[in-house]
């Protein structure tokens, strides 16, 4: 059966999950995750695309991610292609690793850009993996709250839509306890963001 091309332009942004066959783990160990995030940075050094929100679950991916000149399908047919092998040869496993295609969104309004930040960000404090999103040390979270340096990310657009692009505004909002999905309307009461 052939597959049905993505949609896709150059420039859009896409809130990208992807998970682990039958929901089986992606990553045992902490060399699982290094090496993820290497083969991710090799694939934007080679293609060129902006990250600006990540994280790395035990069974499941999430990225927050602007494309350039190239799709996102053969951004995700490189990089994951090239994880299956290492997984699959590392645990001696056959098969697949990832269950079917990566899910994609399009984001097209700011506010759903924060929103799904926020989402990816406080995923490891739903899954219970830690009680403060900035602990966990497999989001790109500690990065904008530490002002770590990480390559693979850029904060620019994110802090953007805060007031002065305060860390500690981008902070209190992604902190606050979220009841809602992220294709929900965001109330512009919580805080003020800054229309771009």
């Amino acid at each position: 059966m052939v597959r049905t091309p993505r949609d896709w332009c150059p420039g859009a942004t896409y809130h990208v999950m992807a998970r682990g066959n039958r929901k089986q783990d992606l990553f045992h160990d902490i060399e699982d995750r290094k090496k993820y995030l290497s083969y991710l940075q090799d694939t934007k050094d080679k293609y060129i695309f902006t990250i600006h929100a990540y994280c790395l679950m035990s069974n499941h991916i999430h990225l927050l991610i602007e494309t350039h000149d190239v799709p996102l399908e053969k951004i995700f047919r490189i990089l994951h292609t090239r994880y299956a092998v290492y997984f699959n040869k590392k645990y001696d496993y056959v098969g697949h690793v990832f269950q079917g295609r990566y899910g994609s969104t399009k984001i097209d309004t700011p506010d759903y850009f924060i929103k799904v930040s926020r989402y990816i960000h406080q995923n490891p404090v739903k899954a219970k993996l830690t009680v403060v999103p900035e602990y966990y040390p497999w989001s790109s979270y500690p990065s904008y709250v530490h002002t770590i340096d990480n390559p693979l990310l850029s904060k620019e657009r994110t802090l953007t839509y805060f007031p002065d692009s305060e860390v500690k505004l981008y902070k209190e909002y992604v902190d606050k306890e979220e009841e809602k999905g992220p294709n929900k309307e965001f109330d512009i009461n919580t805080i003020k963001i800054v229309k771009k």
